[in-house]
């Protein structure tokens, strides 16, 4: 499982277009995207920096 800190995220909208973005990188399962902790979470082999670029193209940033 992994879990990154996401900023940027103000509403239910910007929720569902991260959790998209992570969803549509091949192997990724089990995406959740937590508005109040600021995280998403998924299970998958996949590289962290796939994960990061996916979220950076819908206008958010992952906080190291």
């Amino acid at each position: 499982m992994g879990i990154i800190k996401v900023s940027g995220m103000k509403c239910q909208h910007c929720v569902g277009a991260t959790q998209k973005a992570i969803e549509a990188i091949p192997g990724v399962t089990n995406v959740t995207v937590d508005l109040d902790k600021g995280e998403a979470s998924f299970d998958g082999e996949v590289s962290s920096e796939d994960v990061k670029s996916a979220v950076k193209k819908v206008g958010f940033e992952v906080v190291e």
